[in-house]
């Protein structure tokens, strides 16, 4: 994959988190701060605990930071997945801002 397609489909999985973090506070009683400078996202909690989402364009890697560990993501065929088998991006994320915010949250959109 190229840098170009890489960045391609990063900026889309963060604009991916911004929309779900926007559905997120329009619909339910969690308020997550959602912070974008550059490539990277920071997810503050109402806890204010946080989530770290930023790109890794040298290794073409989505990083997720969170309460839980760090984690890394490949695109394959669409889906970023996990780099040690841990699962895909958007449900991991949905999983660690459940725990963190204490409410049932997805970035499934």
């Amino acid at each position: 994959m190229t840098d170009i397609e890489f960045l391609d489909l990063a900026e889309n999985a963060l604009k991916r988190i911004e929309a779900a973090c926007d559905h997120i506070n329009a619909t339910t009683d969690t308020d997550i701060d959602n912070q974008r400078t550059g490539n990277m996202i920071t997810l503050t909690f109402e806890n204010r605990s946080q989530i770290i989402v930023n790109l890794q364009k040298p290794l073409q890697e989505i990083w997720l930071a969170a309460k839980r560990g760090g984690f890394h993501y490949k695109n394959n065929n669409g889906h970023w997945l996990d780099t040690k088998g841990n699962g895909e991006l958007f449900q991991m994320l949905s999983d660690f801002a459940s725990e963190q915010s204490l409410s049932r949250l997805s970035f499934k959109v």
